[in-house]
């Protein structure tokens, strides 16, 4: 079973809508990883810009479905996902998908960092998690 959720939240009366921010698929196995990379990054990438509109999945086969459709602005994956690790994910994806979105894999250390470079992903982030170092990630691969 694909267990897909969007956590956007409706809009406060004058913001933006959802559908004017950029598009986050995050996959892991983890809900617990999931909920930490969107507390981290936050709701949105700077103050007043629109909300950053989450896609959760938490199956490989839910990453490849979702990932061949447009309009994603950026890909974030868990490295440590059992069965299917975000790194073999971010290979795949680049090789597969035309017009790749950018990828970012969550490794399990800082040590890994050169096996995501076999990965093609656009960025790396290890834990544990820094939420400064995240966000710098997301916005970098978002501007």
């Amino acid at each position: 079973m694909t267990e897909t959720s969007t956590t956007a939240v409706a809009p406060e009366p004058g913001e933006p809508a959802a559908a004017d921010g950029p598009r986050v698929l995050l996959y892991s196995d983890d809900r617990s990883v999931r909920e930490q990379v969107r507390l981290a990054v936050g709701p949105r990438l700077r103050a007043h810009a629109p909300r950053i509109d989450w896609l959760e999945v938490a199956t490989p086969a839910a990453v490849v479905a979702a990932a061949d459709g447009a309009g994603w602005d950026l890909l974030v994956l868990d490295g440590e996902a059992d069965k299917a690790g975000g790194m073999g994910l971010a290979r795949q994806l680049k090789n597969e998908v035309y017009e790749c979105p950018p990828i970012l894999v969550l490794t399990g250390r800082a040590q890994d960092a050169w096996l995501a470079s076999w990965s093609l992903a656009d960025a790396v982030v290890p834990r544990p998690l820094d939420a400064l170092e995240l966000q710098r990630a997301v916005a970098a691969l978002l501007s």
